[in-house]
């Protein structure tokens, strides 16, 4: 499988304000609706985004993107393996597949997501 970037989100302290941003600097359509603390973000092309009030001060805005992998459990393990660890162990969110995050041996945090096939 080559790895591809399949989801992405923004982090940011205020949704209202980012999304009359990004609405009118990328022209952005956001969904009415959240799924698990996300607003989807349709950009006309794939992969489409989430956005997501971060959850405390203290913790990080930014953009972070999604590797798709064939099983979370064998990639965290592969981590561990090569010296990295998990920070958020695979989770099951039904209808989206599965997750988790790990850090590379330098500390950089990276989602992966094994997608549900419907």
């Amino acid at each position: 499988m080559a790895s591809p970037i399949v989801h992405w989100e923004l982090t940011v302290p205020d949704t209202t304000q980012a999304r009359a941003f990004y609405r009118i600097v990328f022209d952005w359509i956001f969904d009415d609706t959240t799924f698990l603390g996300h607003t989807l973000i349709h950009t006309r092309q794939d992969p489409h985004g989430g956005l997501m009030v971060r959850r405390n001060d203290s913790s990080a805005t930014g953009l972070n993107s999604y590797v798709e992998v064939d099983d979370v459990q064998s990639t965290l393990h592969e981590v561990v393996e090569w010296g990295g660890k998990v920070v958020v162990p695979r989770t099951e969110i039904s209808n989206v597949g599965e997750f988790a995050v790990f850090q590379d041996p330098e500390g950089v945090a990276v989602p992966i997501l094994h997608p549900a096939r419907h």
